[in-house]
């Protein structure tokens, strides 16, 4: 058996092959230190890669080494300070000058830390780690533009590449047997007739016929050697056609309180959250759309730079927001072709009764055409009527409708893992 070795180096002399070994022996240290960067870091700030520290004792690794061997005399110099018998203290925990574990720091700053980079790709793959949409699914083949090359029988005609060995050397041994069957029973017969004509009594042969008959068997045999062993006839060839494949289509509702009661801080934190499920949305899937829509007493669907960054005051009406959502899928984004998703953001503040009006649209309309509806309230106050409404929406829905609380920045990230944590994991 022959192997074959690749021992081109990769870009700059550095070997992907153990960096990525590297990165899955020490995936939950990594994984802990990256959870770390993004609670500190802006979510805006997501793009760029990461500096983590590992701890030199958890990378240690048993090492084999040859002993002194043998029998050795070793001379140890005296000292004045003991004598045999004399009892050592132990050293006390950070003493000397060099820089041992007490030194060591969770920055990467200490002899005892290994620290080293993340690409921006290796960190998102970390910050997105076992996280996707839940209850994707395959919907109608409509607007396709995904194909796929697959197997559709055999044809007489196509590339070297596809040619089926199998096939084209069936084909040839059918005509062979096919064409020198009459051959090779033509020659039998004038075998069996030149042994009748050389059995017979010499004075009753006929040598003339004889003559004839052995003529007759070279001429057989050229015709049977002449038969090829494959002939361009005989050549098979896999057929591929594009055959449509099913696209996981899927469109996601960013809705956004903006009303006077949502403060600026209120808002960063929301800006946050989408900006992070955008960033996931846009790095797992590529068929996937995003609808903005920003509510106060009334809802409009806008562009994403007028969703993050206008601004607006007013009351809040969110039922408003929800109905333009119900609309939109109704115009545009019907249930059986594709898989829709909302995430609402809120401070939980809402119109008088409109929150009664708000259970009963998703109830009736919204839930069962949905896959999934995250709502993250973000107040660190006590919840109110809108919370309490939404709690009835996901006892009747518990595996597609989540809500979670948002006080601070730092809990954008685990709210946000808890809310899109695969199915598997729940």
């Amino acid at each position: 058996m022959s192997y074959f070795i690749d021992r081109r180096l990769n870009d700059r002399h550095k070997s992907e092959v153990n960096r990525q070994r590297f990165l899955d022996r020490y995936r939950t240290h990594i994984k802990r230190s990256v959870e770390e960067a993004v609670n500190k870091r802006s979510i805006t700030d997501m793009e760029r890669g990461e500096k983590v520290s590992i701890p030199a004792r958890d990378i240690s690794e048993p090492v084999f080494q040859h002993g002194p061997g043998g029998k050795r005399t070793v001379v140890s110099p005296g000292n004045k300070e003991f004598v045999e018998g004399d009892r050592l203290r132990r050293p006390g925990g950070g003493g000397g000058g060099g820089a041992g574990e007490g030194s060591a720091s969770n920055q990467g700053e200490g002899m005892d830390e290994f620290a080293f980079s993340l690409t921006r790709e290796e960190f998102l793959d970390f910050v997105f780690d076992g996280l996707e949409l839940p209850h994707l699914e395959r919907k109608a083949l409509l607007d396709l533009e995904e194909v796929r090359p697959v197997r559709a029988g055999i044809a007489r005609e196509g590339v070297p590449a596809r040619i089926n060995i199998v096939r084209s050397m069936r084909e040839a041994q059918a005509r062979r047997i096919a064409m020198r069957a009459p051959i090779k029973r033509a020659l039998r017969e004038a075998t069996e007739a030149l042994e009748a004509e050389e059995r017979k009594d010499p004075v009753l042969r006929n040598p003339a016929r004889i003559a004839e008959l052995k003529a007759e068997i070279e001429r057989l045999e050229k015709r049977l050697d002449a038969v090829p062993f494959i002939d361009t006839y005989d050549l098979r060839y896999n057929n591929l056609i594009n055959q449509p494949q099913p696209s996981n289509k899927a469109v996601m509702f960013c809705v956004m309180d903006v009303s006077g009661s949502m403060t600026q801080s209120h808002k960063d934190i929301a800006k946050r959250f989408f900006l992070l499920l955008y960033l996931f949305l846009e790095r797992n899937y590529e068929k996937v759309e995003l609808v903005f829509v920003r509510h106060h007493t009334a809802a409009k669907e806008v562009d994403e730079d007028e969703f993050f960054y206008s601004r607006e005051t007013g009351g809040t009406i969110v039922s408003s927001a929800l109905s333009l959502v119900d609309e939109i899928i109704r115009d545009r984004y019907p249930a059986h072709q594709w898989n829709l998703y909302v995430a609402q953001a809120s401070d939980g503040d809402n119109w008088d009764d409109d929150s009664t009006t708000c259970r009963q649209l998703l109830i009736k309309s919204l839930m069962p055409r949905l896959q999934y509806f995250t709502y993250v309230e973000i107040t660190p106050h006590a919840h109110q009527a809108l919370w309490e409404e939404y709690e009835s929406v996901q006892a009747e829905f518990p595996q597609r409708f989540a809500m979670r609380q948002i006080v601070e920045a730092g809990d954008i990230y685990p709210v946000f893992r808890e809310l899109f944590r695969r199915r598997a994991e729940r």
